[in-house]
């Protein structure tokens, strides 16, 4: 039997478009086998409102990016994610200085926090699906060179919490609980799911 190459595809005539610049969500998507969708930043603010709680902000400013670039493509189906690094009712900074990256290190080392992973649909009738993941992450303890180290090595910029766990910082995970991919930036099996439900459906590449 010959088996051809198939990928995962929108129902016919129908544009995905996630509405994230984060490559780490592009190449989530493509391990789904999804080739085609486009890809646009909504540039909103994403300022936490005073005495928002984590969980509520990661759903919020991912309903806001999705209904954003919906608004400016009303025929396609949208996809938007957030991901928030909390720990206890406190939102960790997407730092910009490594300063901020340090104080994130020194807060995370030794302890367990929580990673929100929140993400809206919107199909081309306007249905939305929204979910929220969470993921709980250890660190072990980490000492004053393992935190220069990472820090020199750049990997802490913009990242949720100031590290990324599919590079350096994977080093510093005693355990995982839940969604790996959801800590990396998108949950894969609550995506798929969600896709599915819509019409998302596996072909062959030449049909």
């Amino acid at each position: 039997m010959k088996y051809g190459k198939k990928v995962f595809s929108p129902p016919d005539g129908l544009e995905l478009i996630l509405a994230s610049g984060s490559p780490r969500r592009s190449d989530l998507l493509k391990q789904l086998g999804l080739e085609k969708f486009s890809v646009e930043v909504s540039d909103i603010d994403e300022s936490i409102n005073n005495l928002e709680a984590p969980k509520k902000y990661a759903a919020r400013i991912a309903l806001k990016k999705a209904e954003t670039i919906k608004q400016r493509h009303s025929g396609s189906i949208v996809l938007a994610a957030d991901t928030v690094v909390a720990c206890g009712t406190r939102v960790l900074d997407k730092p910009e200085t490594i300063t901020q990256a340090e104080k994130c290190l020194h807060k995370l080392s030794g302890r367990s926090h929580k990673v929100l992973g929140a993400f809206v649909l919107i199909g081309s009738d306007n249905r939305y699906i929204k979910r929220l993941v969470v993921s709980s992450v250890t660190f072990k303890r980490l000492d004053k060179q393992e935190i220069r180290n990472y820090l020199d090595g750049g990997e802490w910029n913009g990242k949720a919490g100031g590290y990324a766990i599919q590079g350096r910082a994977a080093a510093f995970v005693k355990k995982i609980q839940g969604s790996y991919s959801n800590v990396v930036g998108l949950p894969l099996h609550d995506v798929y799911n969600a896709l599915v439900g819509i019409g998302f459906h596996y072909k062959d590449l030449a049909s």
